[in-house]
């Protein structure tokens, strides 16, 4: 519980901040260096860098987005720092929101009872790291720990997206190096199974690979009974190919030791690390700091009717546009 609570103390962008008033939070020495070597990130350009995306978002009269300059920066480290592959990924954000709307809607608030209830409930568990650590971050999804009858997948997933986007400004081990989910299946039955809704979950993995600007390296299924394990991994055909080979089940009851430190999870999955309530309450925390944010994202979105005849067409498939070069091209 310590170190969730100075992380949340320390969190100084707040998205109330003027616009005109550039603030990137610096970087922890071992992630600046991944994210020099691997992202292509300049320190010394970050900035104009941000500047950039953001005129050209500006310009675009058929997006109505978040403009906020962390925001833009997980963009531009999730397309290693090509403005071309930054500019089309942050149109597919809002552009695929609208195609799954039984998760992007008006219940997408952080004062909605639902969502406060499912966080309180510990059915989405984002898991603390120590200040040194620059591995991915980590999300438990308790998928048989919840009433079927109270809440439908699609509620949690819709949580899930919020917290999400909180760690596009937040956490910068999401957007550099990546991250997990862990999918546990401890008490699923056959109500759980069918409200997983395969569809769903393989439209939310291709926004989730195609718009989102972190990125996913694995989804792992623990505690899955014996039973169901050679039906879980039928559910790898209802994910985009890519990520089918990230996918991992298991029914080992000490499966969640080999992804994360007992150091790092609370007791009630064997660690030392405070209880599960203690997570929820920094994340609902966290989501009340975002209030704002999520209110405004409301009014957020992609019109096409507004969407200017002379740019290019968006693929509706995988990716899209060319990789380019940040720092060569043109704002047009």
């Amino acid at each position: 519980m310590i170190f969730l609570n100075e992380w949340l103390k320390n969190c100084k962008f707040k998205i109330f901040n003027s616009m005109n008033t550039v603030r990137i939070r610096p970087l922890k020495p071992a992630l600046q260096t991944i994210a020099v070597e691997e992202l292509n990130e300049v320190p010394q350009r970050v900035i104009d860098d941000v500047e950039t995306l953001r005129d050209w978002v500006l310009k675009q009269p058929h997006l109505r987005g978040c403009t906020e300059h962390q925001f833009l920066l997980a963009f531009l480290r999730g397309t290693k720092f090509s403005l071309e592959r930054a500019k089309l990924k942050y149109d597919r954000f809002y552009t695929l929101q609208a195609s799954i709307p039984e998760v992007f809607n008006e219940r997408r608030l952080a004062t909605d009872p639902l969502t406060l209830d499912i966080v309180r409930s510990g059915i989405l568990l984002r898991v603390p790291q120590h200040e040194e650590d620059a591995g991915p971050c980590v999300t438990i999804i308790r998928a048989g720990s919840y009433d079927t009858s109270k809440y439908k997948f699609q509620d949690i997933i819709r949580v899930g997206s919020m917290f999400g986007e909180i760690m596009m400004f937040e956490d910068e081990n999401a957007t550099i190096s990546g991250y997990v989910e862990i999918m546990d299946m401890k008490g699923i039955t056959g109500t759980h199974l069918f409200a997983l809704q395969p569809e769903l979950l393989r439209k939310f993995s291709t926004y989730a690979d195609e718009a989102m600007p972190t990125r996913q390296k694995a989804i792992h299924f623990i505690n899955v009974p014996p039973a169901f394990e050679a039906g879980f991994n039928t559910l790898k055909s209802f994910f985009p190919a890519k990520i089918k080979s990230r996918i991992s089940v298991s029914s080992q009851p000490d499966a969640i030791f080999k992804l994360v430190s007992p150091d790092y999870l609370p007791v009630e999955y064997g660690g030392t690390h405070g209880v599960m309530a203690d997570i929820s309450h920094s994340m609902e925390s966290m989501l009340s700091a975002y209030a704002q944010y999520f209110l405004d994202s409301q009014h957020f979105g992609c019109d096409e009717k507004l969407r200017e005849l002379d740019n290019r067409p968006q693929k509706k498939s995988s990716t899209f546009g060319a990789v380019g070069s940040f720092r060569k091209l043109q704002i047009d």
